[in-house]
């Protein structure tokens, strides 16, 4: 990609680009699929600070579902929230 190609305005909007869906569960649309940026553009946000709750959504989900103890989530939320993005 060229630096001098314009992004879209959805460019790294967690909540347009892999929006929460009705299953509780995140989805890309298919327009977002067909994107010539959808990879960047995924990365970008997960790396935003909306990204950020993407990531503590998914240690809470891996601790309730009994795949780490209350301590690996402590830990890893601990280390989420120390992070600047």
């Amino acid at each position: 990609m060229k630096s001098e190609e314009k992004k879209p305005p959805c460019f790294a909007n967690l909540g347009k680009v892999f929006p929460l869906g009705s299953d509780g569960l995140r989805h890309t649309p298919s327009k977002c699929l067909e994107c010539s940026y959808k990879t960047q553009c995924l990365r970008a946000a997960t790396k935003s600070p909306d990204g950020a709750v993407l990531h503590k959504m998914v240690i809470d989900r891996n601790y309730q579902s009994g795949q780490i103890g209350f301590f690996k989530r402590w830990s890893q939320r601990k280390r989420l929230s120390s992070k600047k993005f």
